[in-house]
């Protein structure tokens, strides 16, 4: 049983990217223009990258995983060979590069992503934040810091990492302390401090790191409002592009952790000889001690989080298709309704088959989310049409936090419904779902904890544009429900569906009252749950969404019936079995029970 086992499912990637999504509409876009007709060239080339090359290193990345030896981030010999095939393939950081000619569509990139996730979720930090440093210099960065950084980070020489994290600010990043000191050369700091929990920020991967710190200046205001970004380099880079002395950037060490053990984590200390330097991204703080710091690395944030959102899908994802080529091949027992009859497959019994679809109908809905929220990123970056750009990036600004937060909330429980369908050896490292489960936890936890993207959501996105952007997300619901209510076969479905809808805007209502009676310590209290109903509800419009063009499909054409009827069993049993939950989530906000709050700190025991 040893070894990764790379099950990917082509078919449903190529029917979201095909069938489904009308991506022919991106393709016919100036920017996009050069790539009609590569989707199926891309998935299959990837696919094979990731079948040959990347699941092979799994197992070295959890049972050898990164060292630290005499102040040196040592990795596996075998990521060697598979960090090169990654770049050579250009599936690395260079992706990033929204300016280069011919690049491809976000919703494209980031199926790549997924199915190299899949094959080896530790393994793909090491170049995926490398691409967000990249976004925010090009988007923020002077031409001068263009060409000095940017080409040997697209083409994997050097990676790149985001320090927000400090010894004694976690989540809340405005209690950041780490100073920056101008210094005669225009544009360069000095920078003092330390981080932790940084994500590949050293290894034998790349020859330097081009690090985004966060940093306070001397006139700078308390709080977020007071950081500025700075780009600080490991070691100096040159004017000619030649690697200077180290620039007093010292890993102080790796941390020990429950999975994503080829990943390293590390401390790092800034200008511990006072000789640390750093170029501050745009303008330093005004009179007013406001800098642009937090704005800046949010255009970073805000990829890593649908990032950590496909991670948790590929964790999800490759946990069922292990539990059920498991579930075909596990004999035991006999059927309920025939005991004394032969033993089964455990795939025969009943409640093996609710865990199954649990997980098939969870991980295809998360799938949608994630892929429809990054086709409206890229209408929202890339459409000639103002109007239509508007309505993308609002979509897709509700649906952020629900792509990082739902999605990763809701793996660890899929991942252990995979464990369970193993029975004792899904609890044995022999198998490869305890290996995921480790590995995926940390998706609730990075880029903002999931109670942060709740918060987002209801304090922030909510309100955007005086609720405007709310208004339309709640109409694509809307609309989507009276335009198929009548679709043959699902009429129970959509019932349900405005069921749920109206349950969802009771629950909204009810939060709007609360704020309004002075009670505004519910909506930090409810906020967790108001996000896994807004996930559930706009889930079950994008599965159900595919299971009606499944359902046209196997009516037009009978090849490929069984895909056509898993897709619209996996519509079915997601609105009939999950949708529901936001009937109950109404009914607790409605109860608004606050014992979490009331209740003594000793009462805690």
């Amino acid at each position: 049983m040893a070894g990764t086992k790379f099950l990917y499912d082509k078919r449903e990637i190529k029917f979201v990217l095909n069938e489904w999504l009308d991506m022919d509409k991106l393709f016919a876009l100036t920017e996009y223009q050069d790539c009609a007709g590569i989707i199926d060239p891309i998935i299959d080339n990837t696919y094979n990258i990731c079948r040959d090359e990347i699941a092979v290193i799994n197992d070295d990345s959890d049972k050898i995983g990164v060292h630290f030896t005499d102040g040196k981030v040592i990795t596996p010999d075998s990521f060697k060979k598979a960090y090169q095939v990654i770049n050579d393939a250009g599936l690395g950081a260079v992706n990033a590069d929204r300016e280069a000619e011919g690049h491809l569509p976000l919703t494209l990139i980031q199926a790549n992503y997924e199915m190299l996730s899949h094959a080896s979720l530790a393994f793909t930090g090491f170049w995926g934040l490398t691409s967000g440093v990249i976004s925010v210099i090009q988007q923020f960065g002077s031409e001068f810091l263009k060409q000095k950084f940017l080409a040997k980070m697209c083409d994997g020489k050097w990676g790149g990492t985001m320090n927000l994290t400090e010894p004694n600010a976690g989540t809340d990043v405005g209690a950041n302390v780490t100073k920056a000191f101008p210094t005669d050369e225009p544009g360069v700091y000095k920078i003092k401090g330390q981080k932790l929990f940084i994500t590949a920020a050293d290894h034998d991967l790349c020859e330097n790191f081009i690090h985004l710190v966060l940093a306070r200046t001397e006139n700078s205001r308390p709080g977020t409002a007071g950081l500025s970004l700075f780009i600080v380099p490991k070691y100096w880079v040159n004017d000619d592009g030649t690697l200077g002395e180290s620039n007093d950037v010292i890993t102080t060490g790796i941390e020990e952790k429950m999975g994503q053990h080829g990943s390293p984590t590390c401390a790092l200390s800034y200008g511990e000889n006072d000789n640390c330097r750093g170029y501050i991204i745009g303008n330093p703080p005004d009179e007013s001690g406001k800098g642009e710091g937090i704005a800046q690395m949010f255009v970073m944030m805000n990829e890593e989080r649908l990032n950590t959102g496909t991670q948790s899908l590929a964790a999800a994802s490759a946990a069922y298709n292990l539990a059920k080529e498991y579930a075909k091949v596990r004999v035991q027992g006999t059927k309920f309704t025939d005991p004394k009859g032969p033993k089964v497959r455990i795939i025969e019994h009943e409640d093996v088959r609710r865990m199954l679809m649990l997980q098939k109908s969870c991980t295809e809905a998360i799938r949608a989310l994630i892929f429809k929220s990054s086709y409206y990123l890229d209408l929202a970056h890339s459409s000639q049409d103002a109007e239509e750009r508007e309505f993308a990036d609002g979509m897709f600004q509700i649906s952020n936090p629900l792509c990082k937060a739902y999605a990763s909330d809701l793996s660890w429980p899929l991942i252990g419904e995979a464990i369970q369908v193993h029975g004792g050896y899904g609890y044995i490292s022999e198998y490869q779902v305890e290996q995921l489960a480790r590995d995926s936890k940390i998706n609730s936890i990075w880029e903002g904890t999931d109670f942060i993207q709740s918060l987002d959501l209801v304090g922030r996105k909510f309100g955007l544009k005086k609720g405007k952007v709310f208004k339309d997300w709640i109409g694509d619901i809307s609309n989507f429900i009276e335009a198929n209510k009548d679709a043959e076969g699902f009429e129970q479905e959509f019932k349900i569906l405005q069921a749920a809808l109206e349950d969802y805007n009771a629950t909204i209502e009810q939060l709007r009252q609360y704020m309004k009676d002075g009670k505004a310590q519910m909506m930090p209290l409810f906020s967790t749950r108001i996000l896994h109903a807004s996930s559930m509800l706009y889930c079950a419009r994008l599965i159900l969404d595919q299971g009606v063009l499944a359902s046209k499909k196997l009516e037009a054409s009978k090849a490929d019936a069984k895909f056509y009827k898993g897709k619209i069993a996996s519509a079915r049993f997601y609105v009939k079995n999950v949708l529901p939950e936001v009937a109950v989530i109404r009914k607790v906000v409605e109860i608004g029970d606050a014992s979490a709050i009331d209740i003594a700190e000793d009462c805690f025991g």
